[in-house]
């Protein structure tokens, strides 16, 4: 059985410790730095609890002595110590960050690092990374390649149109710095909630606009082999607009922590959500001009006898799916491992991938 630190015991590192847990081949340790979030830590599953602030790196280090992997689950600006730590202490390490700078300090620490760093693992980035790059994969010269995903509420009942899904830290930090493109051939810097377009599926009208960190490494991976590449955030029609003028007219951006607390204050949370996936690569196959497009809806559901959401489905799964290839031997046991560096095919035929399968039964059971 293999040890497992999950770091952050919120509603994912809940999530991740149930997959983990009921699956019966992992040894799962949750640690936080609030006795109290560890006390109504919402899983079934059997896991030990340690109370330690990670910002004491001998603590930290000695919590992650003898363990497989470290995975973190706490919000984008901690989880960098959690690497530092994992990286002098020889554990894997695997995280769900959006953040730029955070995934660029993980790679820096992969160079000597003597075991796997493996950031990104969630829904976006994670799986939207390697199905784009799994059908980027299909073409002789690519064309365009847009990756669009969004974790929406099912029933919207304010002018966001918009429920606390997920982290609100990650959500404010996607909206305010820097996203990453390929336009015309060049690799760019783009502006946050700029280029809002608008689309239809299954008859609902969504729009999508920029956002920072969705993207992965795959600019990086497919510089001077594709004329554009973007990642867009769904949304329901007006939500842009808002934010801007939160953001911007009324200056938040500068005060990020004003803006958390209205949005935790005023924005309730739910279950009853749907996770949007939509990918559209155009290239050239055999000479002629060709689209291919992976277009997936996955709703909230029931997880061992508990009600999840999808966007906490997702992302655990996410995780939880590259932790098992990895403990399986099927991706590089040190240095520093890209999304890109997945099979779709593996990862949809793992027990924890298989959520992102089209038909998702409404009752999951994980076992061993």
């Amino acid at each position: 059985m293999r040890k497992v630190a999950v770091v952050g015991a919120g509603q994912i590192g809940a999530m991740i410790a149930d997959l983990l847990g009921y699956c019966g081949d992992y040894e799962i340790t949750m640690i936080d730095k609030s006795a109290e979030q560890l006390g109504r830590l919402d899983t079934g599953a059997r896991a030990k609890r340690r109370q330690l602030d990670i910002g004491d790196s001998q603590a930290l280090s000695d919590a992650l002595r003898g363990q497989f992997a470290a995975l973190s689950a706490v919000p984008f600006h901690a989880t960098g110590k959690i690497a530092e730590v994992a990286a002098n202490s020889g554990v894997h390490y695997l995280d769900l960050t959006e953040d730029v700078a955070t995934t660029r300090r993980a790679k820096e620490l992969a160079k000597t690092a003597t075991t796997a760093f493996i950031p990104q693992c969630g829904f976006a980035p994670g799986f939207v990374t390697i199905v784009g790059y799994d059908l980027a994969r299909h073409f002789e010269q690519l064309h365009d390649v847009r990756l669009r995903v969004g974790a929406l509420p099912q029933f919207p009942s304010n002018a966001l149109n918009y429920n606390l899904t997920w982290s609100t830290d990650g959500v404010i930090n996607e909206y305010c710095e820097p996203c990453e493109v390929i336009a015309d051939g060049e690799q760019r810097a783009a502006l946050p909630l700029e280029q809002c377009e608008e689309f239809s599926l299954d008859g609902v009208t969504y729009e999508a606009f920029n956002t920072s960190g969705g993207i992965g490494t795959l600019c990086e991976t497919l510089a001077g082999r594709v004329h554009n590449l973007n990642y867009r955030t769904i949304r329901y029609p007006g939500h842009a607009a808002i934010m801007k003028a939160l953001l911007h007219d009324l200056r938040l951006k500068e005060r990020r922590h004003v803006l958390k607390d209205i949005f935790e204050n005023a924005l309730p949370t739910t279950l009853q959500d749907v996770v949007i996936v939509f990918v559209t690569v155009t290239g050239m196959q055999d000479g002629r001009l060709v689209q291919e497009t992976y277009a997936n809806k996955i709703y909230g559901q029931t997880v061992n006898g508990t009600p999840r959401s999808a966007i906490q489905i997702t992302t655990a799964a996410g995780i939880c799916a590259i932790l098992d290839l990895l403990a399986a031997g099927r991706l590089p046991q040190r240095g520093f491992i890209r999304q890109e560096d997945v099979l779709l095919k593996d990862f949809l035929e793992n027990r924890f991938g298989k959520v992102y399968a089209t038909h998702v039964p409404e009752r999951l059971e994980i076992h061993a």
